[in-house]
């Protein structure tokens, strides 16, 4: 049973920590991050759930302090922005290497400098190497949505990493939409009860986490890592798969929206995908044939499949909301050229660097970015490899 209510994205995921009643949750504020931590001590305070909420004096500490409790044997989550997930930097390798099913809400804000509150990815791009699985929601049902599926996808058995649910700063974490929430008993038997097979209070099976790992056994535990990342793929779909009979809702690792026609399509992460679809809406009525692949599994990244989707476009527009500063493209771009490369596709590509910091993308902006990638099917040149959209120079 679903029922359908207002919330910001920052309520809606402080909601669904409550649903899933994790046993941690360690806690550190940071805009535009802090109402998630804020609103779920509240219910704790009112003893709605019976969570061990931790408030700690970093992000470090935080991402330290779920890390023991899940070491220890404790479904753990935590939520950061930004600087935040920067200071956890060290320990959100070390979740991601000890293999600790940790979930973790990031809500997606600029890294410095200059110093900066509001949206981009580059907070979820500076992690993307560490081992984690990234999840991007286009809108507040979407990051509730995922919230509740990364519970399973980490402490799968076949899996046993850690999640960021990955929603952008201020457009999802403080606009109000309404969404469906799960029935709180429905929740319970999705998620289920966390049995880990090895933790730290098991006296009667001890081990030992987190211990030195010199040129003997490191490089093997990192090609474990590397295997976990590629079997979560089944793994992430099968879970879609059983949340589609609980609410409908249909998840993949991308949404496709008017690509089996198209000539030309954008791929967009987070809550641009929405600007995207209502300017595709009004560019299909006067009979211009473009499409999206709105990505949502980021890590791992679902690079066979893109490739199916896409292959029979003529010209792709990546649109990152992130630098790498490689002078080649933004992140996405990389994965998605190296993607389309393997795959042997004739698809032309141009990368669309947009909304850093927070600068506005509006339905105009998006059909503007579309006549750039329309003019280079038109005339099969490239002007411009990677485009900064919508910066002054």
């Amino acid at each position: 049973m679903t029922k359908r209510i207002a919330l910001t994205g920052n309520e809606a995921m402080a909601l669904v920590m409550k649903q899933i009643n994790p046993d941690v949750v360690a806690a550190y504020p940071i805009t535009p991050q802090t109402e998630i931590v804020q609103i779920f001590s509240q219910f704790v305070a009112d003893g709605e759930i019976d969570t061990e909420f931790v408030t700690v004096e970093s992000e470090h500490s935080a991402m330290s302090a779920v890390i023991g409790a899940s070491a220890a044997g404790a479904r753990a989550m935590t939520a950061t922005s930004a600087n935040g997930l920067a200071l956890m930097w060290e320990v959100v390798y070390i979740a991601a290497s000890c293999r600790l099913p940790i979930v973790m809400a990031v809500v997606n804000r600029a890294l410095s400098g200059p110093i900066n509150i509001h949206c981009d990815h580059s907070d979820a791009m500076g992690m993307r190497d560490s081992g984690w699985i990234q999840l991007f929601g286009e809108n507040a049902q979407e990051a509730y949505d995922n919230a509740l599926m990364a519970v399973r996808i980490a402490e799968h058995k076949d899996v046993m990493l850690p999640v960021a649910v990955n929603m952008d700063g201020f457009i999802i974490s403080h606009a109000v939409e309404n969404i469906e929430i799960v029935a709180n008993e429905d929740v319970r038997d999705f998620v289920g009860e966390y049995n880990p097979e090895r933790y730290l209070l098991d006296v009667q099976n001890p081990i030992t986490v987190g211990p030195v790992d010199l040129q003997d056994f490191y490089f093997e535990h990192k090609r474990q890592q590397v295997e976990a990342m590629k079997k979560a793929k089944n793994v992430i779909q099968k879970i879609a798969d059983e949340f589609v009979n609980l609410t409908g809702r249909k998840y993949s690792f991308f949404e496709e929206y008017y690509l089996d026609d198209a000539e030309i399509a954008l791929v967009a992460m987070g809550s641009a995908a929405g600007t995207a679809k209502a300017a595709i809406d009004e560019l299909r009525e006067q009979g211009i044939k473009v499409g999206l692949l709105k990505l949502r599994v980021f890590r791992p990244f679902p690079a066979e499949e893109i490739v199916r989707a896409l292959s029979h476009i003529k010209v792709v527009g990546v649109m990152d909301r992130a630098e790498s500063f490689n002078t080649m493209g933004g992140p996405l771009f990389s994965d998605m050229r190296s993607a389309m490369y393997d795959g042997e596709a004739n698809v032309r590509m141009i990368n669309i660097i947009y909304g850093l910091g927070g600068r506005d993308i509006t339905v105009t902006d998006i059909k503007n970015i579309i006549q750039k990638v329309k003019d280079v099917n038109n005339t099969g040149k490239i002007e411009n490899l990677v485009i900064h959209y919508g910066v002054r120079e």
